[in-house]
């Protein structure tokens, strides 16, 4: 039975360790920390906002970046895989505002114990407390994991140590540190769904200060929509915070470590257009009579930040209602509609939700998340050059990509030790259970291709055309000398041939055929 050897043990690590016992693998799950899924337990606030229960399509759209890397990871273990996983192993969840969902306890250490329950009862050996220095490769491969005094081997390894966010959580970007001594790429690493810091002194003034149903907009040097988005903002001693700026700095971090000029403009009456605003301001100006503007604009927005809104329009706030010309008016109702804020920097690592950059998906195979490197190296979790939205986005990414690269690592690690014969029944019996495959058949033009693929999509299974891979065997057939016509020569050669299904950056299939992508070439006549 092949060996798999997991580095971290987060959630992408859970995930590897489990979906490769699954497959009937010894698995091996190092973690430096003293328990496992020490980041998992401060998500959510500490109530671990475990996954989102949108529809599969739209994960991707939650993807910051290289969305289409991740087309195999979340329909080979979606997110209603992971809730399904986790009600059926005695750990019930919730779905709130915005499909949002936690575990029914409110507790982030229920799903810690629950995917400890499910690795400890499929044989996955823990160990807490170990930081894996080095690994160790040769002629393509990875040969030893180095441990504090101890060398691992393995079959198989998996890389899913996170990022640089939350370093107190053990994020201390070892794995990338592993992956770039290897000869992969790490791009560059930005914190990422964090407070932004701003010019303006006046946001100290207002610190703690929560406005709700506001639309916050990031614009670069040019005047550029770079991203919007609508709901609660808080002020810091710094700049903002809040919902709504921690979505906009995924867009605009890099460019801000980059030195990119970036405004943001704060719609403070996001739920009225600009002609309903200046009837409302007519109205609070003719009511308000000879009152002071400072005294008024409270019913417009917190006292506070009318103040502020009236300096930034220019506007003496003892000016008197009744004196209000205009200009004046026009100032104060674009100001009310784009109070503009000039973004300094970020928010550090220390406070980072997720880390933006990572292992460059182009030296990854997404259909796998096998290394392009190394044939038995795998990449799980936030160390991947993708990062995703809050809101549960991103660890879902994080289950997806460790639950693919479990199984591939265990395939690897079969295909090592010939482990297909020592299976148990049950363990045999315990993999039928974890998927299943469809065939369809029919005569030419029946339409096999577009079912197969409609069903696919709806059913989120992955699709394999068949008809393709006797294409490329036949491809190898011809190029080879070999009569297709000829039953007992083209058996003979069948040991040499090597046919693999892959999927693009665009979540397209392709054939490899002995590793050589012939997808278009059996296309031809």
């Amino acid at each position: 039975m092949g060996k798999v050897l997991v580095v971290g043990g987060g959630a992408a690590g859970m995930a590897a360790a489990l979906s490769a016992a699954l497959q009937g693998a010894e698995v091996l799950l190092l973690e430096q920390n003293e328990k496992l899924g020490k980041k998992v337990y401060i998500t959510g606030k500490g109530r671990c906002n475990v996954t989102n229960a949108c529809s599969v399509e739209d994960l991707f759209l939650h993807a910051v970046s290289h969305p289409k890397f991740l087309y195999s990871a979340f329909h080979r273990f979606t997110n209603r895989d992971l809730m399904e996983l986790l009600e059926q192993n005695g750990c019930p969840l919730v779905t709130e505002r915005g499909n949002r969902v936690f575990p029914a306890s409110m507790h982030a250490s229920d799903v810690i114990r629950c995917f400890e329950r499910m690795l400890r009862s499929k044989g996955v050996e823990i160990r807490l407390n170990t930081r894996v220095t080095a690994l160790k490769q040769k002629d393509g491969r990875i040969i030893s994991v180095q441990t504090s005094g101890k060398t691992e081997h393995a079959d198989a390894v998996i890389l899913g140590t996170g990022g640089l966010s939350y370093p107190s959580t053990g994020s201390t970007g070892d794995g990338l540190r592993f992956s770039e001594k290897l000869g992969h790429t790490v791009t560059p690493l930005y914190p990422s769904l964090v407070s932004l810091y701003t010019a303006e002194a006046w946001c100290s003034d207002l610190s703690g200060l929560t406005l709700k149903n506001v639309s916050v907009t990031a614009l670069d040097a040019k005047g550029k929509k770079l991203r919007e988005e609508e709901g609660e903002l808080l002020f810091t001693h710094r700049g903002v915070s809040g919902p709504t700026v921690l979505r906009i700095s995924a867009y605009v971090t890099r460019r801000v470590h980059l030195g990119e000029k970036i405004c943001l403009l704060i719609d403070l009456k996001a739920a009225l257009d600009e002609e309903t605003l200046d009837s409302r301001l007519l109205r609070e100006l003719k009511e308000a009579g000879t009152k002071e503007l400072k005294n008024i604009m409270g019913k417009l927005v917190p006292q506070a930040l009318g103040r502020v809104v009236l300096s930034e329009a220019g506007i003496p706030e003892e000016t008197r209602a009744s004196d209000v010309t205009r200009e004046q008016r026009q100032a104060l109702l674009k100001t009310l509609k784009g109070l503009r804020l000039t973004v300094t920097g970020t928010g550090g690592f220390d406070e980072a939700i997720v880390t933006q950059g990572g292992v460059s998906v182009k030296e990854i195979d997404p259909s796998t998340m096998r290394s392009k490197l190394f044939e038995n190296l795998f990449f799980a979790g936030e160390m991947i050059d993708v990062d995703l939205m809050t809101g549960g986005f991103s660890l879902q990414e994080a289950w997806s990509t460790g639950w693919l690269a479990g199984i591939n690592a265990a395939d690897v690690s079969e295909n090592n030790h010939d482990r297909k014969d020592t299976l148990t029944a049950d363990k045999k019996e315990e993999g039928k259970r974890m998927g299943f495959n469809v065939a369809i058949d029919g005569p030419a033009g029946a339409g096999k291709s577009t079912i197969a693929k409609l069903a696919a999509k709806e059913l989120h299974l992955i699709y394999v055309d068949t008809g393709a891979m006797y294409r490329t065997i036949g491809l190898f057939m011809l190029k080879n000398g070999v009569s297709i016509h000829d039953e007992e020569a083209v058996s003979a050669h069948l040991s040499e041939v090597q046919v693999t299904i892959g999927y693009d950056e665009n979540g397209l299939q392709r054939l490899y055929l002995n590793g050589e992508d012939v997808t278009d070439h059996i296309r031809t006549p």
